[in-house]
């Protein structure tokens, strides 16, 4: 996602309006994260896609399990 970019067509389901890409932080087990989101412009509401769970957060999640 670009910055500038608009979300293509999401909307948040509580306020109905259109998500937007927003630089979001994470944290894990004492760990930070920052990652471009969706995210509802009105009542913050994060969304997170089933590729970057299943993804990049589920192997973060594995490395820090691990240690």
């Amino acid at each position: 996602m670009e910055g500038s970019r608009k979300a293509d067509n999401w909307v948040c389901a509580k306020c109905s309006a259109e998500l937007v890409p927003k630089n979001k932080i994470f944290s894990y087990m004492s760990m930070t994260v920052s990652h471009e989101v969706l995210r509802c412009p009105v009542c913050g509401m994060v969304f997170i896609s089933k590729e970057l769970a299943d993804g990049k957060m589920a192997k973060v999640e594995q490395m820090m399990e691990d240690k």
